[in-house]
């Protein structure tokens, strides 16, 4: 995060474990770059480290944390950011080693959702969130709480000196959970005079288009950004597909290694999903890493039961799509990497439980096609609702 004029130079590290292939931990570092960039920062360089396990004192070998200290002192580097979370011990350690401030993946996303949120309600979601981070992490972080202070990893909910006393944060927390009782009650009353229409819920990971494709179907303006976590605040607009009216809300994204904490203090705003009749799982299909993605986000929705309802898969960005042309003489092995989009959609549409569709919100191709599909979910949940209804026949 800018600090004043001034960014943070930060480098990242990240642990390969035995068997995990290289593009994977590239891949998984190249999302915790993204992460940092949207926290404001410069990413420098990555390290990585083989191991067969995390190290209980440090996280990596002392040789790694010799190597990251050089560098750091050679390129005015600020801040080390970890690709998992990290113990308060671990963290004590590596910055009393390292001499500048370490955070851990947790830390990170927690800063990028302060800076998000806008509204009073995203904003006591975070902070117990955050406070929920801080409490088994307080010795470390007591000088960091002394003043208030800028920068990545210091934004947040302690900013005095009497904040770091543990009773003081279990105050807090409690305070923040019956302030998000009393807003979920208010958020469970607007859902119930929203009356019967059909609820549709966009969901997917983060950053794959889903608020492009919100302001598509329901012609509104809500903020899209080419950045992680672009949408906090659950949006809902009513949107009328040929001659049957529905409800369309847009949901935060799902990430890999989403913080618990954070899934416990936005259950307000997964509710939308939980309640919603139809979900719209969105999925960048040019990203390299899309199955994983896919599956972060199905277990997402398993875990809080919001699986239980019928799903349409939207494969976004296929304007973006990239693959190599194979003509009659290829002997190549076809791998997923160079799947034309043709057979990627006849893989996808045989493998798949769910119905799917392929589009591109930015260039508008195939929305006729999305629309179309929403509407045959809809309307057959309207007719088992309201079977004396025919004026959708």
């Amino acid at each position: 995060m800018e600090t004043g004029s001034v960014k943070d130079k930060v480098v990242l590290v990240g642990v390969q474990l035995h068997g995990q292939p290289d593009a994977v931990v590239d891949e998984y570092l190249e999302e915790l770059k993204f992460l940092a960039e949207t926290a404001g920062a410069i990413v420098v360089k990555w390290f990585v480290q083989r191991l067969d396990s995390p190290n209980a004192r440090s996280f990596i070998g002392q040789g790694k944390v010799a190597e990251i200290k050089q560098f750091i002192d050679s390129n005015g580097i600020t801040i080390v950011v970890f690709d998992d979370e990290l113990s308060s011990t671990q963290l004590r350690n590596l910055e009393r080693e390292l001499g500048i401030r370490v955070l851990d993946r947790t830390n990170l996303i927690l800063d990028i959702f302060a800076q998000r949120a806008k509204t009073a309600y995203a904003k006591t979601q975070v902070e117990l969130a955050q406070y929920q981070y801080l409490l088994p992490r307080l010795t470390r972080m007591w000088t960091h709480l002394e003043r208030q202070r800028g920068g990545i990893g210091l934004r947040g909910p302690g900013e005095t000196e009497i904040e770091t006393d543990r009773r003081i944060i279990r105050d807090r927390i409690a305070k923040l959970k019956a302030e998000l009782v009393k807003i979920d009650r208010q958020m469970a009353t607007q859902r119930k005079n929203r009356g019967s229409l059909v609820r549709v819920s966009l969901v997917g990971y983060t950053n794959v288009g889903k608020s492009t494709i919100m302001n598509l179907l329901s012609k509104s303006d809500v903020f899209a950004e080419d950045k992680l976590f672009a949408t906090l605040d659950t949006t809902v607009r009513k949107v009328v597909i040929d001659n049957l009216p529905l409800l369309l809300s847009d949901t935060v994204g799902f990430i890999r290694k989403l913080p618990h904490q954070l899934v416990e203090s936005f259950k307000s705003t997964l509710d939308e999903v939980r309640e919603a009749d139809i979900l719209l799982h969105v999925v960048d299909i040019a990203h390299p890493t899309f199955e994983e993605q896919l599956n972060v986000v199905s277990q997402t929705l398993h875990e809080i039961q919001a699986d239980n309802k019928p799903i349409l898969l939207v494969f976004n960005k296929i304007d973006a799509y990239q693959w190599v042309e194979k003509n009659e003489f290829d002997i190549t092995p076809i791998t997923k990497e160079n799947f034309s989009l043709e057979e990627l959609k006849r893989t996808w549409i045989s493998k798949s439980n769910s119905p799917c569709v392929f589009i591109s919100a930015k260039y508008r191709v195939n929305i006729d096609e999305l629309r179309k599909s929403i509407y045959g979910l809809a309307a057959e949940i309207h007719r088992k609702r309201y079977p004396k209804d025919n004026f959708l026949y």
